[in-house]
């Protein structure tokens, strides 16, 4: 189970940098453009996926610092975006390394933002929640780029594997 976090937390930062690398393309008022998705704005998604990380990874370690909303504009300049994304990135492959299967089995504990209330749940499952809802959002930013008449890149799983970071898990 710890390679397949493993390989989860290296395909998230892969994805990321490759979605990245697509939204540096598009212009200020096309990065803060309402598309009509639910974050309306490719910043607005790209922020919601870094917001919720960190409300994941504050739940998760009890470290760092989590906004209170999951509609929180934590950068208006996608360069700080950008920088921000690779620290994350980089800090959830790192508490990711950590993990033990004694721990992926464990509970944890957590209050809810949305509904505020104590939830204890074991932690596999948490985490595959938590990669999952990146991957969901990429596809809301991927249509973005699409609306905006850009190229998306692809994001599959299965290119990631045939990728220098990616080959060990494939």
């Amino acid at each position: 189970m710890k390679q397949h976090f493993g390989m989860m937390a290296a395909y998230n930062r892969w994805a990321n940098r490759t979605l990245y690398a697509a939204a540096a393309e598009l212009s200020p008022d096309e990065l803060a453009r309402d598309v009509g998705v639910f974050f309306k704005s490719m910043l607005g998604t790209l922020n919601h996926i870094l917001v919720a990380d960190r409300i994941w990874m504050r739940r998760f370690t009890g470290e760092g610092n989590a906004p209170d909303r999951l509609d929180a504009i934590l950068f208006n300049a996608f360069p700080a975006l950008r920088l921000a994304r690779d620290a994350e990135d980089k800090r959830i492959m790192e508490w990711v390394h950590t993990l033990t299967e004694d721990a992926l089995h464990g509970r944890f504990t957590y209050m809810s933002i949305s509904n505020p209330t104590v939830i204890s749940q074991r932690l596999a499952p948490a985490l595959t929640h938590f990669f999952n809802h990146q991957t969901h959002h990429r596809g809301q930013a991927h249509a973005i780029l699409s609306i905006l008449g850009r190229k998306p890149p692809s994001l599959d799983l299965v290119y990631f594997h045939r990728t220098p970071d990616g080959r060990d898990f494939a």
